[in-house]
């Protein structure tokens, strides 16, 4: 499965649910090897997620930085 099919408010609350079924001891140890292994999943779809936005805001507020720093100095009456 793609990273790209998660929101990360998707993968976020998924993630809360393995962690609450383990925690409540709703799993087996049977299901915990498969269970680790789709939160490992979903933390790395998180973290990609969140390392993508960073980017992109830090792009937006550099070409804002830049518009400003750049304009023409306006006349104050």
């Amino acid at each position: 499965m793609s990273n790209e099919k998660y929101t990360y408010t998707d993968a976020f609350n998924e993630l809360q649910t393995i962690v609450a079924e383990i925690e409540r001891g709703e799993i087996t140890i049977d299901e915990l090897s498969e269970k680790v292994k789709r939160a490992t999943l979903l933390i790395s779809v998180c973290k990609a997620k969140l390392t993508a936005t960073e980017e992109e805001v830090n792009t937006i507020l550099a070409s804002l930085a830049t518009d400003v720093d750049s304009s023409p100095p306006t006349e104050e009456e």
